[in-house]
C-alpha cells in the first residue's frame, strides 16, 4: 500500500490516460510526471501538490492541493483553454478509486491560463483540493 499522495496521482494519472477526448486533444497518451527531452505539444504535466493532515479525533486522513499543468504552443490561448477545460472535466468530482485510501472529495479550485515568457508557449495551470481518508 502507499501512502494516500501517491495513490492520488495515480488515480489521477490513471483517469486522464483513459479519457478519449482528452487524448484525442492532445493527440495521444501526452500525459506526464516528468516529460521526457524534446516532449511533443501540447501535453499535461502532474505538477507540485502539498499534503495537510486532516485526521480527526478518530479517522486518519489528509488534505491534497494539486497543480496540473496543461502546455500548448498552438498560437494563441484556445488550445490551452480546451486541454484546462477537458482536464477539468475528468477530475472534477471524479469518484477516483485509489489503492488503501478512499476518496473523499476531488474539486477544481482554480485555473490560470498564460503565454510563457518568449511568447511561444503557453500554460494553464489548474489546481485541485482533494481529501482522502485511510481506508
Amino acid at each position: 500500500m502507499s501512502g494516500p499522495a501517491v495513490a492520488l496521482r495515480r488515480a489521477i494519472h490513471a483517469a486522464l490516460m483513459a479519457d478519449v477526448p482528452l487524448l484525442a486533444a492532445l493527440g495521444g497518451p501526452r500525459i506526464h510526471d516528468v516529460p521526457p527531452n524534446g516532449a511533443e505539444f501540447p501535453y499535461v504535466t502532474l505538477g507540485e501538490a502539498q499534503v495537510l493532515d486532516w485526521s480527526t479525533a478518530t479517522e486518519s486522513g489528509a488534505e491534497h492541493r494539486l497543480t496540473l499543468v496543461c502546455w500548448s504552443r498552438q498560437g494563441g490561448h484556445g488550445e490551452a483553454h480546451a486541454l484546462a477545460h477537458l482536464v477539468q472535466q475528468v477530475l472534477h468530482d471524479a469518484p477516483l478509486v485509489l489503492d488503501g485510501h478512499r476518496l473523499v472529495n476531488l474539486r477544481a479550485s482554480s485555473a490560470e491560463i498564460r503565454r510563457e515568457p518568449g511568447g511561444r508557449t503557453y500554460r494553464a495551470l489548474l489546481r485541485f483540493r482533494a481529501v482522502t481518508e485511510t481506508g
